[in-house]
């Protein structure tokens, strides 16, 4: 049997404020594509299809149109819920989906899998969906849960219980943060309290295979449990993590082999850093000038309109950051402090400066303009 792993959709995210419809569909149909191409059998989505708990219309459409794209391909399909999807919402028209499309979001559900035949037998497919301690430890009575950790060790018991008395190989899948992986700062959002959801490796074993979701960047923490990460670029701190999927092949004794298949990047992703005019005109950015930009400019003061001016060559410049080099260690004084310190208006003005402007006070003509307009004030004030 041949499966494709990719998880972390994120359908409906925006990147700085742009859409990335477009770009997730053209993506989808690369994948679809690879379903084709490599006759894979069953497709695993490992949570986090949409980004939101009320994700718009077009979001599903996306979906819808990724689902059936796949199984006109020839493979089955097995969804879970992630942590930032609504299981109810996801789950809601699982009935209703054609055959072959199986979206698995009731918690009640874990210990029954979905079970696909090959020429060697069975495969079970053991879908996982997030669990919120708070929401799933009414189902077990008598075992304690109060940390995803916990939740996990109880969702892969049952499936451990339900997998001994049907024989066969296995696949698991599961949205968690697994032991032994570090996330992208920023990206994926915590579902950590204190370490205490932090999923031991060990908490996997026994299974042929094990699908996860949540991390952006692809990990492999054993040769069977895997993170595929996001198909899609969705912050330039992922910008050097390959895009793609696990294709994973499944013989008579059980995990046979493991391939990467890579994914099209869209847009490429790249954070610039320079003096603004180098980041204007230099000739070693030419590269860069259709990619996403992040472009931190390090004059010493900020600069008036960097994105207007920076979008003039970068048309998608995302984002604009002042990072000056050598900004002056902080004296410890503070801004009323130096107020208060300030023996004139000019030193008062002076104090202003270094307050907004990391350390850097008025430069030598800067003084001699600040001397002109407290001179040209106080006449007015005497004359009035």
């Amino acid at each position: 049997m041949r499966i494709l792993h990719t998880s972390d959709w994120h359908i409906g995210r925006s990147f700085h404020g742009h859409s990335t419809l477009d770009a997730l569909r053209g993506v989808l149909d690369a994948l679809i594509a690879q379903v084709r191409e490599n006759d894979v059998d069953l497709v695993i989505v490992a949570g986090d299809v949409f980004d939101s708990a009320a994700p718009a219309a077009g979001c599903y459409r996306l979906l819808t149109d990724a689902l059936v794209g796949i199984s006109d391909a020839g493979a089955r399909v097995v969804v879970t819920s992630g942590n930032h999807d609504s299981a109810a919402r996801l789950g809601f028209q699982a009935g209703l989906l054609r055959d072959g499309i199986h979206v698995l979001t009731d918690p009640a559900d874990i210990g029954r899998p979905v079970t696909i035949d090959d020429e060697h037998g069975p495969v079970h497919v053991y879908g996982i969906p997030f669990l919120e301690p708070s929401l799933v430890r009414h189902l077990w009575t008598g075992v304690e849960v109060r940390s995803q950790a916990q939740a996990l060790d109880q969702a892969l018991g049952l499936i451990r219980t339900d997998l001994a008395a049907r024989g066969g190989r296995s696949v698991a899948i599961a949205h968690c943060f697994a032991a032994g992986v570090a996330p992208t700062p920023n990206l994926e959002r915590d579902i950590q309290q204190g370490g205490l959801d932090v999923v031991p490796l060990a908490s996997f074993d026994g299974l042929d295979y094990v699908a996860l979701g949540h991390i952006h960047g692809r990990q492999r923490l054993s040769d069977a449990v895997r993170y595929a990460g996001a198909p899609l670029h969705y912050s330039f701190g992922e910008a050097d993590k390959p895009r793609g999927s696990w294709l994973i092949d499944l013989d008579a004794d059980g995990l046979a082999a493991v391939t990467w298949l890579d994914l099209p990047v869209p847009r490429r992703l790249v954070t610039l850093r320079g003096r603004l005019d180098d980041l204007l005109a230099a000739a070693e950015y030419s590269a860069w000038e259709d990619a996403w930009v992040c472009a931190q400019y390090t004059d010493p003061t900020p600069q008036t309109d960097p994105m207007r001016r920076l979008r003039a060559r970068f048309p998608h410049c995302a984002a604009v950051m002042h990072a000056p080099e050598g900004a002056r260690a902080d004296d410890g004084s503070t801004y009323a402090r130096r107020v208060r310190a300030a023996r004139n208006d000019r030193e008062l003005i002076d104090a202003f400066l270094a307050h907004v402007r990391d350390g850097e006070g008025a430069g030598e003509r800067e003084r001699e303009i600040i001397a002109d307009v407290v001179e040209e004030r106080v006449a007015a004030e005497v004359s009035a």
